[in-house]
């Protein structure tokens, strides 16, 4: 992250939410370290294969391939002079949360020979801190009352999208596709429907406000 970083312009749209993540991993891998997650291991996986979701979207762009439609939105309109910045990082947190972390969630049971219920206090705590950087990415980004009126569309875009009901439908999608592993055609039927909603939610959010 820190290479994509210093290699896209600060007004890219992937640009800004890869600074957001970056932001949000190192403050994790800090809590880590400093003992507020009961399973330091448990933890550290989900996060790694919740990353690497991310990083492989990324690539798989820059080679020119097809990315999961929940990302495609944003790299499609990183460009578009009519997004605003908060659009692009609800955009990139709508994709990686709505999508990436239930077969995340699912890839660290596999990992870790557990099921979802043994991460459940450890995803919840990863919840809570995210819910707090949400607060300050939302404050932030969010031009300030003399620029924006309560008429103005990311005003709405803003008020819809709600982390807190993304992070309870990823749980409720990794407890299906982990109950759906035996049934991988089954399985990847429903991470498909996610895959496209998501993506369906994501070019909503980045309807251009200006």
């Amino acid at each position: 992250m820190r290479d994509f970083r210093s290699g896209w312009p600060p007004g890219d749209g992937v640009a800004v939410f890869n600074q957001l993540y970056l932001t949000v991993t190192e403050t994790i891998g800090a809590r880590i370290g400093d003992g507020a997650f009961g399973d330091r291991a448990a933890v550290s996986a989900l996060d790694v294969r919740f990353a690497e979701r991310y990083l492989t979207a990324v690539d798989t762009a820059a080679a020119g391939g097809r990315p999961p439609d929940c990302w495609r939105p944003l790299f499609e309109h990183r460009r578009h002079p009519g997004v605003r910045p908060l659009q692009f990082a609800l955009a990139g947190i709508n994709a990686h949360i709505g999508h990436d972390l239930a077969l995340a969630v699912v890839d660290t049971c596999h990992a870790l020979d557990c099921v979802p219920g043994d991460l459940e206090e450890e995803f919840e705590r990863v919840g809570d801190l995210l819910a707090v950087l949400e607060e300050r990415i939302r404050d932030d980004l969010m031009p300030g009352p003399d620029l924006l009126g309560i008429a103005d569309p990311l005003t709405h875009l803003a008020g819809v999208w709600s982390l807190e009901r993304a992070r309870d439908a990823a749980w409720t999608a990794a407890g299906v596709l982990w109950r759906l592993r035996g049934l991988p055609l089954l399985a990847e039927e429903v991470r498909a429907w996610t895959d496209a909603g998501v993506g369906l939610v994501g070019r909503f959010l980045l309807t251009p406000c200006r």
